[in-house]
């Protein structure tokens, strides 16, 4: 019986494909990693890093096989729930310098282990829909994940500013825009009249 189920399911390749793809999507969609990637707090190969980032993730759990196991074989354990969430966490941290405090990673290592769970199996439900949010993703204004993040600690004058964008420019001016939770200081540029006096503007 063993052998029979082991046919049926899809070539070991696909599934393996099917899971390295569900979770370099989970990735892309975590908005804690996306303001590190856009700020650029993992350094100048931020975007690289999200990218090894998920290696290391599917680097986790052994590669499918279209063998099937012995009998008698000791299953491969399989790393949990708790695992996967650790290993973003402490990635973030080591990486990108940031301490993730909410349960967004919890969430993200759930959706790693359900689309994992899945493509043992040949099912692909949790990767088609996580790959229909990312597909979906750039149909929303970028400035609109850093506003909801944002809305949580405290209110910022760049989403007013930037609410009028258009959808063009917001992946170019992304990268400027102060996000928690370590958003950059700018000093505004002293301006000197004719007479060479300087400009005093005032904080709101």
């Amino acid at each position: 019986m063993a052998t029979t189920s082991q046919a049926t399911l899809p070539p070991a390749a696909e599934r393996q494909h099917t899971f390295e793809q569900a979770v370099a999507h989970a990735l892309h969609l975590w908005p804690a990693l996306t303001l590190s990637v856009a700020n650029n707090w993992g350094g100048e190969d931020s975007s690289d890093k999200r990218d090894w980032f998920a290696g290391v993730v599917v680097d986790l759990f052994p590669e499918y096989t279209d063998t099937p196991a012995a009998p008698g074989a000791k299953a491969v354990e399989e790393h949990d729930l708790q695992d996967v969430e650790e290993v973003l966490l402490q990635v973030m941290v080591d990486e990108f310098d940031v301490n993730v405090d909410d349960d967004s990673a919890y969430e993200v290592a759930t959706q790693i282990i359900a689309a994992r769970t899945q493509c043992a199996q040949g099912q692909y439900d949790e990767a088609k829909k996580l790959q229909e949010r990312f597909n979906n993703r750039n149909a929303k204004k970028v400035d609109q994940l850093f506003k909801k993040v944002e809305d949580k600690d405290q209110d910022t004058d760049w989403e007013s500013e930037d609410s009028g964008d258009d959808d063009d420019s917001a992946d170019v001016e992304m990268n400027d825009a102060p996000a928690a939770p370590k958003p950059p200081k700018e000093k505004p540029v002293p301006e000197v009249d004719e007479d060479g006096f300087t400009t005093v503007t005032k904080k709101r």
